[in-house]
């Protein structure tokens, strides 16, 4: 069959046979890796389900172009092929997803560099280019943290991503992102270069995570910040959990109830502190989280050109288009699979 080596569907049936075996075993509710199977065979699930209609219908657009067809039909199946073209594509590119935490969850933070409103207007632009689409792809997402910016803009945002391959797919994009453009804040219209940076980790079970004192633990509870209006949360619920050894500080004010919160935050800490395990043992930062640099001119993974011409360049994967209105609005998967094929 010409796509059995790409989808390779028997394989990944007999690896469904042996999770839904464990499944099916009397201790598997009691078993220390039974969030791990349960994901495993909610992926492999899906995948096969998914990978099995596009052959089937491949099968039967080969049946009918066996057939005498009218001009109507020619059109119908040429679009189709298109479409089909697509997904096959992009089942070559999930064969590339084959690291460990690649199928994961994960979570995807875009900081502010310097440049005050007009930085803080980048990360905006940022935020709303990756849930554009996530809506658009079948991914669901959840607003973790978002701290605005005094005038526009946030200062910083913190979403969790779920769905298949999410990691995989996102890892990419950790790094600095570069903005040059006419500055809508300046009354003379000069020409602005901007910063932000984005960190992609994934999410680890439950049973990979790791145990934190309260003695490391500083928490602080204040109320969540907005720019005005009913969707204001007027009490104290929102925390900032800093990590006494490490200096790492998380907060987290989506919520209305303090006590969801401080779960939120308490998750997003222990998988930064589970990475950072992972990056000091195995020296596997380059991998999970990219080498952090500061945010500035010259270490830039990807430009944003709007003037004096348009271009999106992507200094790691070589990916480049001029459309960058459209990148911006959410057309991101050439890109993003442009950095797994790297």
């Amino acid at each position: 069959m010409i796509y059995g080596g790409l989808f390779d569907l028997d394989n990944k049936i007999k690896r469904l046979e042996i999770v839904k075996e464990r499944m099916n075993d009397v201790d598997f509710w009691n078993s220390s890796d039974k969030e791990e199977i349960i994901k495993e065979n909610k992926y492999l699930s899906d995948l096969i389900g998914k990978n099995t209609n596009l052959l089937n219908k491949i099968k039967n657009n080969i049946e009918i172009l066996k057939d005498d067809l009218d001009e109507e039909m020619i059109v119908l199946l040429r679009d189709e092929y298109i479409e089909l073209e697509r997904d096959v594509d992009r089942a070559k590119v999930d064969t590339y997803l084959s690291g460990e935490y690649d199928k994961n969850n994960c979570l995807l933070e875009i900081h502010s560099g310097a440049g005050g409103t007009e930085s803080n207007d980048w990360v905006m632009i940022l935020y709303r280019m990756y849930t554009r689409y996530l809506s658009k792809n079948g991914y669901n997402y959840v607003e973790i943290d978002k701290q605005e910016g005094e005038e526009v803009g946030y200062k910083n945002v913190l979403i969790k991503i779920i769905g298949n391959n999410a990691y995989g797919y996102f890892k990419g994009e950790t790094g600095i992102h570069r903005l040059v453009r006419i500055s809508p804040f300046d009354a003379n219209k000069r020409r602005h270069t901007t910063f932000a940076s984005v960190e992609v980790i994934p999410e680890f079970s439950e049973s990979t995570s790791v145990s934190i004192p309260d003695k490391d633990l500083r928490i602080d509870i204040f109320r969540s910040s907005g720019p005005g209006g009913q969707g204001v949360n007027t009490t104290d619920s929102a925390v900032r959990i800093t990590h006494i050894p490490t200096g790492i500080v998380v907060s987290c004010q989506n919520e209305r109830s303090q006590i969801r919160n401080k779960e939120l935050a308490m998750e997003v800490l222990r998988n930064k502190l589970y990475k950072m395990s992972i990056d000091e043992k195995n020296k596997e930062l380059a991998q999970l989280k990219g080498e952090q640099k500061s945010i500035s001119f010259g270490n830039a993974k990807r430009s944003y050109v709007m003037c004096p011409y348009t271009l999106v360049k992507d200094n790691e994967s070589g990916y480049e288009s001029a459309n960058i209105e459209r990148i911006i609005d959410g057309d991101i998967g050439e890109m993003l699979e442009a950095n797994i094929r790297r």
